[in-house]
């Protein structure tokens, strides 16, 4: 009893000792089960007790200062979402050098640029590219993936999608450029290849 109660236990300095027994302290220490640590800005700031919800679900929510979940059904939950959605606006992909990724989108792919959207504002250099009412920014920055150890198939890895009418147009087109591309596993019209950043796409062919 003395050892478990030995001056060797660390506690935090604004935290008031109160006097409890043993199985007090047993009942309050968090487990990797019952609790999730609460962590801001890289340092712990306790834990959230984790509660069962009285749902037919049976999840676990987090109880104080969180957000409740009535149902883990998300898909058939009716949500209220008129909060303006209209449609994706664009995509922002990472490259190395702005020119060598603009003859890859430009000159390979054909897409071009907005010039209603100048970069000269921002502190990186970088150019806005229309995919139909949509767009991919090119933002020069070091890329933060690996360029080495993805996936074979874009298709398993973080990867932009982009909508189009014939797939086999676009094998040609990286077929003649010397392009390696992937085509979809479930045999859908879906090609995937990478930009010279190794960013991940897909263009898909889809029945309308």
């Amino acid at each position: 009893m003395a050892a478990l109660l030995s001056p060797s236990l660390s506690l935090h300095p604004q935290n008031k000792v109160h006097p409890v027994g043993v199985s007090t302290i047993f009942a309050n220490t968090p487990s990797t089960r019952n609790f999730l640590p609460v962590v801001r800005t890289g340092r712990s700031h306790g834990y959230h007790r984790l509660i069962k919800a009285k749902t037919s679900a049976e999840v676990d929510v987090l109880a104080k200062d969180s957000i409740s979940v009535e149902s883990a059904d998300y898909a058939n939950a009716d949500i209220d979402a008129d909060y303006g959605l209209v449609s994706m606006h664009h995509v922002g992909i990472l490259c190395e050098n702005l020119e060598r990724s603009l003859e890859f989108y430009q000159n390979v792919l054909g897409l071009k640029i907005n010039e209603a959207r100048p970069d000269d504002k921002l502190p990186y250099r970088g150019a806005w590219l229309w995919v139909g009412s949509e767009m991919i920014h090119l933002m020069e920055l070091p890329n933060p993936d690996p360029l080495t150890g993805r996936p074979a198939h874009g298709g398993r890895d973080r990867h932009t999608c982009i909508e189009i009418r014939d797939v086999s147009k676009l094998k040609a087109i990286l077929d003649k450029a010397g392009i390696p591309y992937t085509l979809s596993r479930s045999g859908r019209p879906a090609i995937f290849f990478r930009d010279p950043d190794t960013n991940a796409l897909e263009f898909a062919q889809f029945d309308a």
